[in-house]
This record gives C-alpha cells, structure tokens and sequence, in this order.
C-alpha cells in the first residue's frame, strides 16, 4: 500500500486515496451518517475510537474528489467499504495493492463484489483465491417493538458467566464461519467475549450454567445497532424458541439504540423466517468474501 494514491475512474474525474486521521472525523461521520443501517458497523468503530490507526487498530482509508470526501473503506482484518461508487472502488483497489491484510470483505453486496473483483483482476491470486463468497445476505432491521412476546429469561450476561458464554460463542463461531475463531489464539477472542460482556452487549438464555441462547450487540452507533451472534443450542431447536429469545433481544437494543439491524445468509430459510415473525424487514442486502 502506498503512502498516497490518485486514480482515475470510469466517470473520467480524478480521486485520491489516503489514510484519514482525527482532523477527517467531521467528514468522516457525513459519510457514515448517509446510511447508517450499512455503516453501523465502521461507525461503531469510529464511534469509540476516532480514526487515529492507533487507537482504531487500522487505517481508515478516504476517498476524495473535488476536494470532498466521498467514502471511506475500513482496512482491518475486515475490509469493509462505505458509500463506496464504482471511482471509488477502483482507487480503493489501486491503492490495497497485492499484499492481503484482510480475513474478509464486507458491504453491500454490489460493491463487495465489485471490489473483490477488482482485487483479484489487479493484483491476482493473493485476493482472488477465497473459502467462501457469500453472494446475498439480506439486511434486516427493525424500528419497533417486536410482533412477538419476548422471552423473560434472556437478558444481559454477567462477567461470572464469561465462560460458559464464551464457549457458546466459539461454537457460534465455528457453526457459521465453518473455522474455530481460537485456532492458534484462544485468549484473544475469548477476550473479546468479554469486552461484549463487560459493555453490556451481550444477551443470554442460561439453565445453570447451561447456554440455550446468545446473540450480542456487535457494533452500536447513535443510530443502530447490528445483532450477530445468534445462536440457539441444538438440542432445543425445531421447538419455536427462537422468535421469543430474539424479541427479547430486540427489546434490550432498542434501549441502546432506535434501530436494531442484522443481515443473515440468504440460504438460511429458518433463520429468516424467525426474522420475520420477531418483525424484521429487509432493508438492503450484503456479500461476505471469506479468505
């Protein structure tokens, strides 16, 4: 990656490329604010830590024509693109270059894809070569009380029940992704359980020690929250717990923040259909590209 980058893109018109820091925060949050269903996720990040790279864990990268910030693209173990037009995408793609630092792409769907695309046409294998490309994820959210009584027994985790908590994750994890989020680094994600925890983001169905149900508030901005983590223990499911357990959760997240959002893979039928009856509509769509 380079220290600067100008690029220019199909509509003819030059942009720049460049890491942002704190100075950038008040253009920074225009274009979050734009959609802030999509961008919960970077605004949520920004919203704690500012862009400075060191106190974010990575660059923000911007984007700017005619001397105005136009997107940005979060450049983390995700890399994750914001209000990102197709110029855009070309000198996000021009300025990444051929050495991968990223485990994932996350946005919405078009410009996902189209930047993994462009990725993998300028720099070859190191990004072309995926586990997975998950094409369509619906993006779901709600601005309302649930259409379904809520669950009484879910409710916010305690640190003493970090533990049982964090297993339920692992396996969470391991279940969706299809790898073990401890492989070589148990403690680091453990670690971030308990951050979920310690924030009060993250919500459970306890019998004893035993986790029926989990899911955690994975990013937070003023204007949203984003649900992951949704997790029902296998020996339960199939009994139509789901929708109560999520209500519940719905009803703690709004007391953070007005929409409660989340997006779910297109091929998981009962999942969307438990989204349904809580009262989630879909509101957009994303793709992941898993390395």
């Amino acid at each position: 990656m380079t220290a600067a980058s100008t690029t220019i893109g199909r509509s003819g018109r030059a942009g720049a490329v460049r890491v942002l820091h704190r100075d950038d925060l008040a253009a920074a949050i225009r274009v979050l604010s734009a959609r802030p269903i999509d961008n919960v996720f970077v605004a949520s990040r920004v919203r704690g830590a500012g862009l400075d790279p060191n106190s974010l864990g990575c660059p923000m990268w911007g984007y700017e024509r005619d001397g105005v910030l136009r997107s940005l693209c979060h450049a983390g173990s995700n890399l994750v693109p914001v209000g990102a037009d197709l110029d855009a995408v070309e000198a996000f793609v021009e300025f990444a270059g051929p050495h991968r630092m990223c485990s994932s792409i996350i946005g919405p769907s078009e410009v996902a894809l189209a930047l993994w695309h462009g990725l993998s046409d300028r720099w070859g294998d190191t990004w072309a070569r995926v586990r997975e490309v998950r094409k369509s994820q619906p993006v779901l959210a709600i601005d309302s009380d649930p259409a379904v009584e809520p669950n009484p027994h879910v409710r916010p985790v305690t640190l003493a029940e970090w533990e049982p908590y964090a297993e339920a994750a692992i396996k969470m994890y391991t279940e969706e992704v299809g790898v073990s989020p401890v492989q070589g680094n148990s403690a680091g994600y453990r670690f971030y359980v308990r951050q979920l925890i310690s924030a009060g983001r993250a919500f459970g169905w306890f019998e004893g020690d035993r986790v029926l149900f989990k899911a955690d508030l994975g990013s937070v901005s003023a204007a949203a929250s984003q649900v992951q983590g949704v997790w029902l223990d296998p020996e339960v499911r199939g009994r139509g717990l789901a929708a109560a357990a999520m209500a519940a959760v719905v009803q703690h997240a709004r007391a953070v923040a007005p929409v409660v959002s989340l997006y779910v893979n297109d091929f998981n039928l009962p999942a969307r259909a438990t989204y349904r009856r809580v009262g989630f509509t879909q509101v957009g769509e994303f793709a992941t590209i898993l390395y």
